[in-house]
């Protein structure tokens, strides 16, 4: 469904062309300091504008609607919104008969029975990311004895970021996209947060991390390269009597539990789908495969705005298991 959590529970709401979009924050304990400028900082890194991303451009200026008195949380559900101001819904009305490779058109219709809202990708646009960024403000609040960094590290598979630009500028030029990987450390996790099997922090982690749409992958410290070492590189030895290690290429989790050094994890994200290069596709209207191009106002890389939106699930799930 559209809800995640049992302590802290989340819900999202709206769609990308809709009046607004929002989230509501179930089990926020009550005292907490908060106002609407606690979310700018987190909301401005999200932000469209910089090369390779989408030329939509919104306020995404948050309103606590509940939750809130006197600058504190009340204990109530936290209800945070935000308003679409810049939509441009013409764009879309095609895709119905000619679905977008790699998007959610299709699938939603079968779900749906074709009542989704299409526009801008409807409830399945990344623009919901953006109620996910105010929940991991909240979040981090909750877990306020942990710090949270992420950064992109490859792009398009190139980690020299003096690179980067070049590769942004190709993209563009031809219509495509590029993806990337981004890393997060979540540094000061005390040890002993999470569960084993079904429960555990990398599950809560994960779940959360394939939230986010274009989410290809997620690995834990040495990830899949600890498939190509022995027990002995893979190891992190004790250092001291806190469960401090030598290394971490647990990612800072055993058996489901954090062991008190930084969780880290990298995640995936896929080029993004909408691209105006012409491809070849289906159109379930003439029974033909045509030649298709995706106009509109998109992101040639949207890796680039997804540091942010990883360190709020990162958030969510630590708080999760804090409470």
């Amino acid at each position: 469904m559209n809800s995640y959590g049992e302590k802290f529970r989340i819900s999202m709401f709206g769609e990308s062309h809709g009046e607004l979009i929002g989230v509501v924050m179930d089990g926020v304990p009550a005292g907490i300091p908060l106002c609407e400028e606690d979310f700018l900082a987190d909301l401005d890194r999200r932000r469209s504008g910089s090369k390779g991303t989408t030329p939509r451009t919104e306020s995404d200026t948050p309103h606590i609607v509940s939750g809130v008195v006197e600058g504190h949380t009340t204990g109530a559900p936290l209800t945070v919104v935000f308003r679409n101001e810049n939509t441009v819904s013409k764009d879309y009305s095609a895709f119905r008969d000619c679905p977008r490779p790699g998007h959610a058109d299709f699938t939603a219709s079968v779900k749906h029975n074709g009542f989704n809202d299409i526009r801008g990708g409807g409830h399945f646009s990344g623009r919901l990311t953006l109620t996910l960024v105010a929940a991991g403000v909240v979040a981090k609040k909750i877990a306020s004895g942990v710090t949270f960094s992420a950064s992109i590290t490859q792009i398009a598979g190139v980690s020299d970021s003096a690179q980067w630009e070049n590769i942004l500028d190709a993209a563009i030029a031809e219509g495509d996209s590029v993806g990337g990987i981004v890393e997060c450390v979540c540094a000061g996790v005390p040890a002993g947060l999470g569960e084993p099997f079904f429960d555990s922090l990398e599950s809560d982690i994960a779940h959360l991390a394939f939230s986010i749409p274009g989410v290809r992958g997620i690995e834990f410290g040495d990830g899949f390269a600890a498939a190509a070492m022995k027990g002995s590189g893979h190891n992190d030895c004790f250092v001291d009597a806190h469960g401090h290690t030598a290394t971490n290429g647990a990612g800072g989790i055993n058996g489901g539990i954090s062991n008190g050094n930084p969780v880290v994890f990298r995640i995936a994200v896929k080029p993004v789908s909408s691209i105006s290069k012409i491809q070849n596709t289906f159109n379930f209207k003439t029974g033909k495969v045509e030649e298709f191009s995706v106009k509109g106002r998109h992101d040639a890389c949207i890796a680039l705005r997804c540091p942010v939106i990883v360190e709020a699930i990162a958030a969510i799930a630590i708080a999760q298991h804090i409470l």
